[in-house]
């Protein structure tokens, strides 16, 4: 299995709300955003989308910037990088153990 890392741990918390990964995506097809622009995308109050963004900025996901008064929040997807490490690792592992086990039980072939 792959090392367990920190950074990888806080992504995949921060993907496991779905709420938090309809912001991701929202942020994705925009530049940035602010809590406000958001909260009027989403059946959610505009506190909670704040507490979603921490949670999102927590994990490097996105980052906020200060203008003026306003808030804007920008996708920072490199750390997904490390969480797709993690599932291609993980995968890797999985197929060669289903290939250690087709070695040793080959499959019979239907001879047609």
């Amino acid at each position: 299995m792959p090392k367990r890392d920190a950074r990888v741990d806080a992504v995949f918390h921060a993907l496991a709300d779905p709420t938090r990964r309809e912001l991701l995506g929202r942020l994705a097809a925009q530049p940035s955003a602010t809590a406000t622009e958001l909260a009027h995308e989403l059946p959610v109050t505009r506190q909670a989308i704040v507490k979603h963004l921490q949670s999102l900025g927590a994990a490097g996901l996105v980052a906020p910037t200060r203008e003026g008064r306003e808030v804007r929040y920008a996708l920072t997807p490199d750390p997904l990088d490390g969480a797709v490490d993690w599932i291609v690792g993980v995968g890797a592992e999985w197929d060669e153990r289903l290939a250690r086990l087709e070695r040793r039980w080959p499959r019979p072939r239907a001879d047609h």
